[in-house]
C-alpha cells in the first residue's frame, strides 16, 4: 500500500461496524418469542434524566413468551411501566410489586409484514453505509494516483480489493436479512 491512512483493514473495521450496527438493530426487531434485547432501545425518565432501561433494571427471560423486568428502586418501578408502554412496542407491563412482567403477544401476520419491510429498511440503511465507507476509499485512491503516491496500477489492484470486500459485505447483510426475515415469519 502506498498509504498508511487507506489500509484494507482499516476499511474493512468501518464497513463491519455497519453490519455490527445492523445486527444490533434486528435484535431489537420482535420475533415471536421473549429477547431480552428486545426492550434495549426502551429509555426511563428517572432521577431528572432520560436513561436506559438496564441501568435501572434487570431484565430476564423466565419463559418463551414472557420477559420479567425486576427494577431496583421501587419508586421507579411506574416511571420503568411509563417507559416501556412508551416504547411502543406493543408490550403491557403487569406491575407485581418491584417485578414488571411482559407478556408476549403472539404476531398477527400483518404485523409480521410490517416488521420484514422494517428489517429490508434496516438492511438498506446498513448496505448504504458500506458503500458509503467504498465511495471514500475509492475518493482516496483517486487523490494519491493524482498526487503521484501510487501507481495506476496499484490504485487498481486496491480498488479492485475495497470492491470485493464491498460485496463480500453487502452479501453478508443479506445473508443476514434472509434469516431475520425466516425468524421473524415463523409462527
Amino acid at each position: 500500500m502506498a498509504s498508511a491512512v487507506h489500509d484494507i483493514k482499516e476499511i474493512e473495521t468501518r464497513m463491519r461496524a455497519s453490519i455490527d450496527a445492523l445486527k444490533r438493530e434486528f435484535s431489537g426487531l420482535r420475533t415471536g418469542r421473549a429477547s431480552a434485547n428486545l426492550l434495549d432501545p426502551v429509555q426511563v425518565m428517572v432521577y431528572g434524566s432520560r436513561m436506559p432501561l438496564n441501568q435501572v433494571a434487570t431484565v430476564s427471560v423466565p419463559e418463551p413468551r414472557m420477559i420479567s423486568v425486576q427494577v431496583w428502586d421501587r419508586s421507579n418501578v411506574m416511571a420503568v411501566d411509563k417507559g416501556i408502554r412508551e416504547a411502543n412496542l406493543g408490550l403491557n407491563p403487569i406491575v407485581d410489586g418491584q417485578i414488571l412482567r411482559l407478556p408476549i403477544p403472539a404476531l398477527t401476520a400483518d404485523r409480521r409484514q410490517e416488521l420484514v419491510k422494517l428489517a429490508h429498511k434496516y438492511a438498506e440503511q446498513g448496505k448504504v453505509s458500506i458503500r458509503n465507507v467504498r465511495r471514500e476509499a475509492m475518493d482516496l485512491l483517486k487523490k494519491l494516483e493524482k498526487d503521484g503516491k501510487m501507481s495506476q496500477d496499484d490504485h487498481r489492484g486496491n480498488s479492485e480489493k475495497v470492491q470485493e470486500l464491498t460485496d463480500r459485505l453487502i452479501k453478508e447483510i443479506d445473508a443476514t436479512l434472509v434469516t431475520k426475515e425466516a425468524e421473524i415469519q415463523k409462527v
